[in-house]
């Protein structure tokens, strides 16, 4: 079974779907969310910080999980002599979930890797939400929001500037980037569990 990687915006079941696939098919769940935040602890010059530009972001963190990936998904030795199939280990497989994906950037350097299209060594999975109206957003982030959420404590106002100014653009943005690069795109705006589920199904069958 290949390793899988599922992008998308906010809220869209990324991060559901990963903790599903962790209890049904024991992957080991990688979120990029996470580490954005240690890069940006340890490495602050770097530039790569959540919730601050999305677009440098995305950008810096680019090279990186290129690397990342084709270190971990790769048996093939690279021009410094790491020897990857000796260190490899049978069954290891990893999901990679988050919103921050450049994959202009991150192909070449997989390409390194003698990974020539993601859908050769990836199962992708785009997760968005193109059919849902402000109204169904902002019911929502109410209805759902905890205190581990950064909208929680937006009043109806705030909630409704950012789903119109940014959430709402970025997953149009998002479908057409991840369409691009071969990945099966799943709209989660309604029945989002059953979409996950046969999400779970196909990947199975895969």
């Amino acid at each position: 079974m290949k390793n899988i990687i599922i992008a998308g915006p906010s809220r869209a079941g990324k991060s559901t779907l990963a903790k599903r696939l962790n209890e049904e098919m024991n992957y080991f769940i990688v979120g990029v969310d996470k580490l954005v935040a240690a890069f940006g602890r340890a490495y602050p010059n770097l530039d790569i910080r959540l919730n601050w530009d999305r677009d440098m972001t995305t950008n810096n963190i680019a090279p990186f999980l290129g690397h990342f990936l084709g270190v971990f998904s790769s048996d093939n030795n690279f021009e410094d002599g790491l020897n990857l199939r000796g260190s490899s280990i049978k069954g290891n497989r990893f999901v990679l979930e988050g919103g921050y994906f450049n994959f202009e950037k991150i192909l070449p350097i997989l390409k390194m890797y003698r990974i020539e299209e993601l859908k050769d060594s990836f199962i992708l999975i785009g997760l968005v939400q193109n059919n849902k109206t402000v109204d169904d957003f902002v019911n929502d982030f109410k209805k759902y929001d905890t205190e581990d959420d950064w909208t929680y404590g937006f009043d109806e106002d705030e909630l409704r500037e950012y789903v119109i100014q940014d959430l709402m653009p970025f997953n149009r943005v998002m479908t057409e980037h991840l369409m691009k690069y071969g990945f099966t795109i799943y709209d989660t705006s309604v029945k989002r569990e059953k979409v996950l589920s046969t999400i779970i199904d196909d990947i199975k069958l895969s």
